[in-house]
Protein backbone atom coordinates (compact mmCIF):
# COMPACT_ATOMS: atom_id res chain seq x y z
CA UNK A 1 0.00 0.00 0.00
CA UNK A 2 1.20 3.54 -0.87
CA UNK A 3 0.33 6.33 1.18
CA UNK A 4 0.92 10.23 0.95
CA UNK A 5 1.19 12.06 4.03
CA UNK A 6 1.48 15.94 4.12
CA UNK A 7 1.55 17.57 7.03
CA UNK A 8 4.12 19.98 9.62
CA UNK A 9 7.45 17.87 9.92
CA UNK A 10 8.82 18.03 13.58
CA UNK A 11 11.87 16.80 14.89
CA UNK A 12 11.31 15.94 18.84
CA UNK A 13 14.83 16.67 20.91
CA UNK A 14 14.96 14.54 23.97
CA UNK A 15 17.53 15.51 27.05
CA UNK A 16 18.73 12.90 29.19
CA UNK A 17 20.39 13.52 32.35
CA UNK A 18 20.44 13.82 36.65
CA UNK A 19 19.43 16.65 38.60
CA UNK A 20 20.45 17.05 42.10
CA UNK A 21 19.50 20.36 42.98
CA UNK A 22 17.16 23.55 41.81
CA UNK A 23 18.72 26.59 40.58
CA UNK A 24 18.86 29.55 42.94
CA UNK A 25 18.52 31.83 40.31
CA UNK A 26 15.04 30.53 39.19
CA UNK A 27 12.77 27.64 39.96
CA UNK A 28 14.31 25.41 37.89
CA UNK A 29 16.51 22.13 37.93
CA UNK A 30 20.05 21.82 36.91
CA UNK A 31 20.65 18.69 34.65
CA UNK A 32 23.74 16.80 34.47
CA UNK A 33 23.52 16.20 31.04
CA UNK A 34 24.13 12.40 29.90
CA UNK A 35 23.03 11.76 26.44
CA UNK A 36 20.30 13.29 23.63
CA UNK A 37 18.29 11.39 21.15
CA UNK A 38 16.05 12.73 18.10
CA UNK A 39 12.81 10.83 16.87
CA UNK A 40 10.30 12.07 14.23
CA UNK A 41 7.32 14.07 14.99
CA UNK A 42 4.14 15.47 13.52
CA UNK A 43 3.45 14.36 10.02
CA UNK A 44 7.04 12.56 9.99
CA UNK A 45 5.89 10.55 13.00
CA UNK A 46 2.50 9.40 11.37
CA UNK A 47 4.48 8.74 8.27
CA UNK A 48 7.23 6.58 10.75
CA UNK A 49 4.24 4.69 11.82
CA UNK A 50 3.13 4.05 8.33
CA UNK A 51 6.20 2.18 7.76
CA UNK A 52 5.84 -0.06 10.95
CA UNK A 53 2.87 -1.27 9.97
CA UNK A 54 4.73 -1.95 6.27
CA UNK A 55 3.02 0.53 4.20
CA UNK A 56 5.17 2.65 1.11
CA UNK A 57 5.44 6.33 2.29
CA UNK A 58 6.16 9.37 1.17
CA UNK A 59 6.34 12.46 3.30
CA UNK A 60 5.58 16.35 1.61
CA UNK A 61 6.74 19.34 4.02
CA UNK A 62 8.26 22.39 4.95
CA UNK A 63 11.77 22.11 6.53
CA UNK A 64 14.36 24.93 7.16
CA UNK A 65 18.10 24.81 5.99
CA UNK A 66 19.79 24.27 9.13
CA UNK A 67 21.41 21.28 11.33
CA UNK A 68 18.04 19.85 12.66
CA UNK A 69 16.92 19.61 8.90
CA UNK A 70 19.80 17.63 7.90
CA UNK A 71 19.62 15.38 10.99
CA UNK A 72 15.42 15.23 9.60
CA UNK A 73 16.38 14.64 6.53
CA UNK A 74 19.11 11.16 7.27
CA UNK A 75 16.43 9.63 9.86
CA UNK A 76 13.76 9.88 6.69
CA UNK A 77 16.54 7.89 4.81
CA UNK A 78 17.10 5.57 7.17
CA UNK A 79 13.50 4.34 7.78
CA UNK A 80 12.93 4.58 3.91
CA UNK A 81 10.52 7.35 3.76
CA UNK A 82 10.69 9.18 0.46
CA UNK A 83 10.27 12.73 1.30
CA UNK A 84 9.36 15.70 -0.49
CA UNK A 85 10.63 18.24 2.12
CA UNK A 86 10.79 22.06 0.94
CA UNK A 87 13.80 23.47 2.30
CA UNK A 88 13.34 27.08 3.14
CA UNK A 89 16.15 29.51 4.78
CA UNK A 90 13.84 31.54 6.84
CA UNK A 91 11.76 28.58 7.99
CA UNK A 92 11.63 27.80 11.32
CA UNK A 93 9.59 24.39 12.05
CA UNK A 94 8.99 23.30 15.18
CA UNK A 95 11.55 21.09 17.15
CA UNK A 96 10.25 19.75 20.79
CA UNK A 97 12.93 20.18 23.26
CA UNK A 98 11.75 17.27 25.85
CA UNK A 99 13.65 16.62 29.57
CA UNK A 100 14.06 13.51 30.82
CA UNK A 101 15.70 13.63 34.33
CA UNK A 102 15.60 12.25 38.19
Amino acid sequence: MKILVIGDVMLDHYIFGKTTRISPEAPVPVVHFKQEKYKLGGAANVANNLIEMGAEVDLIGLIGKDNDAITLKQMLLSKKIGNYLKSKKKYYYYKKNKGNWK
